[in-house]
C-alpha cells in the first residue's frame, strides 16, 4: 500500500516538474521573441523592415542579442553594493517567472488513462497569488536602483516604486468587482464559468479597462514607462547594470507583458474556454488542445496591443501618471465595485 502510494507521489512530482519546466521555457521562448516581434511591430508603424539580416525574416536577431548580451563584459561599479546589485535583477527575474504559477493554461490532458492537470497550481486564492507576487516584484526595481549607488538609478526606482504602489489599489478595486460576480478566487473556476457563461469582459467593461490601465502601469509599459525615461534619468533604475543582469532586467518586463496578458485574457476573455467548444462533438484531448491554441491567441492579441500602444502614445509627465491613478482610476474603481455589488445584490434579493 505504502508502494503504491510512494509510486503516485512521484507521478505527481514528475508531472509538475514537466509542466514547471514547459511553462518556463515557454515564457522565456516568448519573451525572447516578443523582442524581435516589437522591432516588426515598430517597423511595421514605421514603414521600416526591421530585424532582416540574422536569419529569414531576422528570426535569429534574439539568439544574436542573448549571445551579445551573455558574452559581453560583466561591469559592477566599484561603490556598489555587490551583493544587493546582484539580488535586485535576480528577484525581478523570480518573481517575473512565479506569477505563471497559478494560471490554468488548458483543462485537462489524459494521457494514459491519468487525467494531467494544466496548471501547477490550482488554489482557491490564485488571484491574491499574483498579486502578492507582483507586489514583490517591485523589490527588484528598489534594490536594483539602491544598490547602484547612482543617483538617477535610485530616482528611477522610487518612481517605479510610487507608481506599483498608485497603480496595484485601482487593479485590486476593479477585481473585486469580478470576484463579485464570480465568487471565487480561483482563476480555474473563473474560467469555467466564462465557459458555461459569458466572457467577465461583458459583463465588467469598466473593470477591465481599469486592469488594462494599470497592467501597463505595472510592466513599466509606454506611455508608463516613467522608471525607465532616458531622456529624464539616462536609462533608469538598471543604468549601471550590463551583461546577462541587464537582459535579466530586460527579460523580466516581457515575461511580465506576456504573463499579464494571458492573466487578462483568463480573467476577462473566458481563458482556455471558445465559444461552441463543447457541442463540437471532438474528443477531450482535442478540445483541450484547441483550448490551449485560444488562450495563446488572445494572449498573443494582447501582447501586439502592448507593442502596438508604445510606438503610438507618448510618455505621461510624472504628474499626469499619479494624477491618473489617484484621481482617476481608483474613484471609478470604487465606483464600478459600489454598482457591481448592488446589481449582485438585487439579483439575490
Amino acid at each position: 500500500m505504502n508502494v503504491h502510494l510512494l509510486a503516485i507521489d512521484w507521478f505527481f512530482v514528475i508531472e509538475k516538474i514537466l509542466l514547471i519546466s514547459a511553462v518556463l521555457a515557454v515564457s522565456l521562448v516568448i519573451a525572447m521573441y516578443s523582442t524581435w516581434g516589437e522591432r516588426k511591430v515598430a517597423a511595421w508603424i514605421q514603414d521600416r523592415r526591421g530585424p532582416n539580416r540574422a536569419g529569414p525574416f531576422g528570426l535569429l536577431q534574439p539568439l544574436a542579442d542573448g549571445g551579445k548580451l551573455f558574452f559581453k563584459e560583466e561591469i559592477i561599479p566599484a561603490t556598489a553594493n555587490k551583493f544587493l546589485f546582484v539580488l535586485g535583477p535576480s528577484m525581478a527575474m523570480l518573481t517575473a517567472c512565479l506569477t505563471s504559477a497559478v494560471i490554468p493554461w488548458g483543462d485537462v490532458l489524459n494521457i494514459g488513462g491519468k487525467d494531467i492537470s494544466l496548471q501547477i497550481a490550482d488554489v482557491n486564492i490564485g488571484v491574491l497569488w499574483i498579486m502578492a507576487v507582483v507586489g514583490m516584484g517591485v523589490y527588484g526595481i528598489m534594490i536594483g536602483g539602491w544598490a547602484s549607488n547612482n543617483k538617477f538609478s535610485l530616482m528611477a526606482a522610487c518612481r517605479g516604486a510610487s507608481q506599483v504602489i498608485s497603480y496595484e489599489l485601482p487593479m485590486g478595486l476593479s477585481l473585486i468587482a469580478l470576484f463579485m460576480l464570480s465568487g471565487s478566487l480561483s482563476l480555474k473556476d473563473i474560467v469555467e464559468q466564462q465557459r458555461e457563461g459569458l466572457w467577465y469582459v461583458v459583463l465588467q467593461p469598466i473593470g477591465f479597462l481599469i486592469f488594462l490601465i494599470c497592467a501597463f502601469a505595472e510592466c513599466n509599459r509606454t506611455p508608463f514607462d516613467l522608471p525607465e525615461a532616458e531622456n529624464e534619468l539616462n536609462g533608469g533604475y538598471h543604468l549601471e547594470y550590463s551583461s546577462m543582469k541587464l537582459g535579466f532586467y530586460l527579460f523580466a518586463e516581457y515575461i511580465n507583458m506576456f504573463i499579464s496578458s494571458a492573466l487578462m485574457a483568463t480573467l476577462y476573455f473566458g481563458g482556455y474556454s471558445f465559444p461552441y467548444m463543447d457541442s463540437l462533438g471532438l474528443s477531450p484531448n482535442l478540445v483541450t488542445i484547441l483550448g490551449i491554441c485560444a488562450l495563446f491567441l488572445k494572449t498573443f492579441a494582447f501582447i501586439f496591443f502592448f507593442m502596438w500602444v508604445r510606438w503610438t502614445l507618448p510618455r505621461f509627465r510624472y504628474d499626469q501618471l499619479m494624477k491618473l491613478g489617484w484621481k482617476v482610476l481608483i474613484p471609478l474603481a470604487l465606483l464600478n465595485m459600489l454598482i457591481t455589488g448592488a446589481v449582485v445584490l438585487y439579483r439575490q434579493g
